[in-house]
């Protein structure tokens, strides 16, 4: 039997808030959900990260320290988690949140192997509250369990099309990269995820497409591998 297509999509919090740019749209949501059903459906086992930017950005702070307001963040995360998670089930999925601490009856405690199980079983998994320690990204996160579940590839639905060598808003002639290495993100410094998760993901060897969240059909497209955006090669 070949081997299922496995994936590791990571959601911008702010991306889900939509024209409102914080709390929910849920408009945008349900778009969300339409496509992840669509690839669900096509047999593609799909684990998420949301970041919590809708709701709280901790490095934006100056009146506590560093380590709460990350806290605070990784909260964030799982409140997105479970929101999201519902928007699924009502469009007839079946998923599970998993969380690095214990989040009374709302998560499930992680667990490689029960995270493994649920996405086996055709469940879509998400994974909420970072890895569990402050000075760590969600980014940093996302690539720690790809890396952890062997997924075949992450990918980044952001807020733009792809990966820039300047950033587009500010510079008119930013050139945009059709595929780049993992390496080459590195040493450039290009800002797709922080530095720490790029070079975990550089030592994992995991590929990561890059791609517009509001781009029609984008994230199913990316789910089945055709590139919409700047494909990251390993």
């Amino acid at each position: 039997m070949a081997k299922k297509r496995r994936v590791l999509l990571k959601l911008s919090g702010e991306a889900l808030a939509g024209s409102r740019k914080t709390g929910f749209d849920e408009e945008t949501v349900q778009k969300v959900a339409a496509q992840v059903k669509k690839s669900a459906d096509q047999g593609v086992e799909i684990a998420i990260v949301i970041g919590g930017g809708n709701f709280w950005r901790g490095r934006s702070s100056t009146a506590i320290e560093r380590v709460k307001a990350d806290q605070i963040g990784m909260l964030a995360t799982v409140m997105n988690c479970i929101y999201v998670s519902e928007i699924f089930r009502s469009n007839g999925m079946q998923t599970e949140i998993f969380t690095p601490f214990p989040v009374g009856t709302m998560t499930v405690p992680f667990s490689k192997d029960a995270a493994d199980e649920a996405l086996s079983a055709g469940k879509v998994v998400f994974f909420g509250g970072g890895t569990g320690h402050p000075f760590f990204s969600t980014d940093t996160g996302v690539v720690l369990r790809a890396a952890e579940m062997g997924a075949d590839e992450i990918l980044l639905a952001k807020a733009v099309d792809g990966i820039y060598d300047s950033d587009p808003k500010l510079n008119p002639n930013a050139k945009k990269y059709d595929t780049i290495t993992i390496e080459e993100v590195v040493e450039k410094k290009l800002g797709v995820m922080d530095l720490a998760a790029s070079i975990l993901c550089m030592e994992n060897r995991i590929p990561m497409t890059v791609f517009d969240l509001g781009g029609e059909n984008s994230i199913s497209d990316a789910m089945l591998g055709c590139v919409s955006g700047t494909k990251v090669t390993v």
